[in-house]
């Protein structure tokens, strides 16, 4: 049963925040302090993975093509797809998921701990808007850090295959450009989409119906991480259901 008042304590709350906005003067500076926090501080740790990942990728790609008949291209063709369809729109919303919903869960959670929440309701300010609407329009620019992701990706594959001697920088490029289907990039982005908004509502959601000290932040922003991880590839696979097949 707590389960199942959990998912109707969260769709609430998404109904909530959409009811009785705060002044546009006071949202845009939050929305502006999200992004900064949630976005732009992300794009090092995000940038540093997908580079590093994609030169493994394409490392393990070129290794496991031994057959002379298999031509070299293939390894970009590879490595690309890995990019594209999973590791940047699935891999890295995992990762943000530890980093960015546990920041978000922490941030409100501890506002609850120390009854700050408490203050703007009695303000008559609806908490839950001034909260966790910015992080929702920040996390809207998440794409952007996607977008990133992959293009890092596929130069850090480059970057492996051509200094580590698997092909040459002439069929790698080859390989990246074989085949390539547009609609890919729009199925990435439609996951990507989905996933910010989970990124911005589920810790938010943790975090603000916390109960206990500092001790339960953690617990909280522990649980916020697990369960955005879940929904995340539990959407991943109804997705691709939904647009590949």
């Amino acid at each position: 049963m707590s389960y199942l008042h959990n998912i109707g304590a969260y769709f609430l709350m998404i109904k909530e925040m959409f009811r009785k906005p705060t002044k546009w003067s006071v949202m845009r500076g939050l929305i502006f302090k999200d992004i900064d926090d949630l976005v732009i501080g992300s794009l090092g740790i995000v940038a540093f993975i997908s580079f590093f990942v994609g030169g493994v990728v394409t490392i393990q790609t070129a290794l496991n093509i031994s057959n002379p008949l298999i031509p070299k291209y293939l390894v970009g063709f590879a490595t690309r797809q890995s990019v594209i369809l999973e590791f940047a729109p699935t891999f890295i919303s995992i990762i943000m998921a530890g980093k960015v919903g546990s920041f978000i869960t922490s941030s409100i959670g501890t506002m609850r701990v120390t009854e700050q929440i408490d203050a703007l309701e009695v303000m008559g300010i609806n908490a839950i808007n001034y909260l966790v609407f910015p992080k929702f329009i920040a996390m809207m620019l998440y794409p952007f850090v996607i977008s990133i992701a992959m293009f890092l990706g596929i130069i850090g594959g480059m970057a492996a295959c051509v200094y580590g001697g698997f092909s040459t920088l002439d069929d790698y490029i080859t390989g990246v450009q074989m085949d390539f289907i547009p609609f890919h990039m729009t199925y990435a982005f439609i996951k990507t989409f989905v996933f910010a908004f989970l990124l911005a509502t589920i810790p938010s959601f943790y975090g603000y119906y916390m109960k206990g000290g500092a001790l339960e932040v953690g617990k909280a922003s522990t649980t916020a991480f697990v369960w955005t991880s879940v929904m995340i590839i539990l959407l991943n696979y109804v997705l691709t259901q939904m647009l590949l097949s």
